[in-house]
């Protein structure tokens, strides 16, 4: 078979991510809810008892099983399962940007406005507590930012023989930055305060593009 063969053959075909079957898949949920009328949005505490991420402040979420029909089930399940909070409960589910780690990770937010006066049953074996925080108070605060450096650190019997440079090689490596939210004692960071960055940015994108309309 000659090359043009092949390549007339994907002409219709859908790109995907390289290695996409090697990532871990999660499905997350940013929860808003009205309170007097006001946003909200909601935050869980995950269970100290937990052995990934303790304590930490995050999105309701978890791993895409492989019974699930999509990243939004997942979202929605996982949101039922830790806090309580029936999926016919949640409306006005839509699709963020998803998020490709570095970790081996491929993460898909979804945002969605649960309805007022919906009662909450935590799951204490991974959550420990739910809180929520004005939207208001992320449209007006600028989150503390840190840089993170990263270094390589090549296996013992990595074959530098075969590189330029041997182990002079120049890896360039690159540092990212880490996202800070205080909030009355509590601390939002790590792909949370990321999720929820992204999704203030869209908002206010949207907010400018009524504006001159």
């Amino acid at each position: 078979m000659h090359i043009e063969q092949v390549l007339q053959q994907w002409q219709n075909r859908e790109p995907t991510i390289m290695g996409e079957g090697n990532f871990r898949k999660y499905g997350i949920l940013l929860p808003f809810i009205y309170i007097d009328d006001v946003p909200h949005i909601v935050f869980e505490v995950r269970s100290k008892h937990l052995r990934s991420q303790p304590g930490d402040v995050c999105f309701p979420g978890g791993r895409i099983d492989e019974t699930d029909p999509d990243a939004q089930f997942s979202a929605l399940r996982e949101t039922e399962e830790e806090l309580g909070i029936p999926r016919a409960n949640i409306q006005q589910v839509t699709a963020l940007d998803y998020v490709v780690s570095d970790a081996g990770r491929l993460i898909y937010p979804f945002v969605g406005v649960v309805e007022e006066n919906t009662t909450f049953h935590i799951n204490p074996d991974e959550v420990s507590e739910y809180f929520t925080v004005p939207f208001e108070y992320f449209l007006n605060t600028e989150p503390e930012k840190y840089k993170v450096h990263l270094k390589v650190e090549p296996e013992e019997d990595f074959p530098y023989e075969l590189i330029y440079n041997g182990e002079d090689y120049n890896w360039n490596t690159r540092g990212i930055t880490e996202l800070f939210y205080q909030y009355k004692g509590r601390v939002i960071w790590g792909l949370t305060a990321k999720i929820l960055t992204h999704f203030i940015a869209m908002y206010q994108q949207e907010q400018k593009r009524k504006e001159k309309s």
